[in-house]
């Protein structure tokens, strides 16, 4: 907090800060007679009221009633990264989405409304590619683009969902909480995090009669789909969605084989220029605390490094506590969140 010459907390931000990044002391009560204070950091992303809003990096908003204020300036957008390679959100976020492609997609302007759902609609497998891709301007005003996302899962059968992120220079924290005000409710949130693909791939937590077991393949059979949890019956969708990337030959599929004919350990990378994307690594119950996750992800990573890749990113949920732990050990850090805003039955925006 800035501190005047004569040791006093001062504010340093005024309504003209909305959209920037922000540190702020409030007084929230006392104890032992002595005044209480908490600190929050995050983007200032309203003011109106008496109220100010602060949208921290994992999404959450914190309200500050102005009345509360103690001490307040601007900090840098971001601050300094010391692991992994140098990345932007748009970038990391455009790879992402051509990791992971919708069957059906139109524009919104700059946004990207996505759709990949079993015949007759009302079933759509994940909601990364059945959501709207926020980036950049929509070409209406909000409450107009928001409406015709609606209008167009609605066609389809499908619930409606703005894909936007926190975190990082550039994110989303301005939209996510005029979402959130319009009613729009974040349902799931997940870190993606970057690292260098070569410690991956020189991993000595398993060894390489482990990772000798994967096998790759440039297809997707039936053994790798019955392993496959994030559908029971996989249909066309389902598979158009795996399969695609962004370009021929991007994509490979690992399978670690079992007798029982459901393989003991899968998983899946996409590889794009300088990014290896590790996607869809799952191992079976029984097979589990062995290593096979880790040797699924080392023997694609290779695989990537063979083909020029250099910087591996991933996508986890941030309520998957294990396999976070697990990614942090191969040196994946969290570069920004995202999240998946449901809309609200019709009628009840605010």
């Amino acid at each position: 907090m800035e501190i005047t010459g004569g040791g006093r907390l001062e504010v340093r931000i005024t309504h003209l800060d909305v959209g920037k990044r922000v540190s702020i002391r409030r007084l929230v009560g006392s104890s032992s007679g002595n005044p209480a204070f908490t600190d929050a950091v995050g983007v200032l992303t309203s003011w109106d009221e008496g109220v100010l809003v602060i949208t921290r990096r994992t999404g959450e908003m914190v309200r500050v009633p102005e009345s509360s204020l103690v001490a307040g300036k601007v900090v840098p957008a971001a601050p300094a990264r010391r692991r992994g390679p140098a990345a932007t959100f748009e970038e990391l976020t455009r790879v992402g989405a051509r990791a992971w492609q919708p069957v059906e997609s139109e524009p919104l302007g700059d946004w990207t409304l996505r759709a990949a759902y079993a015949p007759g609609g009302g079933r759509g497998f994940t909601r990364r590619a059945n959501s709207a891709l926020a980036l950049g301007d929509p070409g209406l005003p909000l409450g107009a683009a928001l409406d015709r996302v609606q209008e167009w899962y609605g066609a389809r059968g499908l619930p409606a969902y703005v894909q936007a992120a926190t975190g990082a220079a550039g994110t989303q924290e301005v939209l996510c909480a005029e979402l959130e005000r319009r009613g729009w409710a974040r349902e799931v949130s997940a870190a993606v995090r970057i690292g260098a693909l070569a410690p991956i791939a020189d991993t000595t937590r398993v060894t390489d009669s482990a990772i000798g077991r994967v096998g790759l393949s440039r297809s997707v059979d039936d053994s790798w789909l019955r392993r496959y949890q994030r559908s029971a019956e996989p249909g066309p969708e389902v598979l158009a969605v795996l399969t695609a990337g962004p370009g021929p030959g991007s994509v490979w599929f690992a399978t670690v084989p079992d007798p029982s004919g459901v393989p003991a350990a899968i998983g899946r990378c996409v590889v794009d220029g300088r990014w290896a994307g590790f996607m869809a690594v799952e191992v079976g119950p029984a097979h589990r605390r062995q290593g096979l996750g880790t040797a699924v992800m080392a023997a694609l990573a290779r695989r990537a490094l063979d083909e020029g890749a250099s910087a591996a990113w991933l996508q986890v949920e941030t309520e998957n506590e294990g396999a976070g732990a697990l990614y942090a050990g191969m040196g994946l850090v969290t570069h920004h969140l995202y999240h998946h805003y449901r809309a609200p039955r019709r009628g009840s925006a605010t």
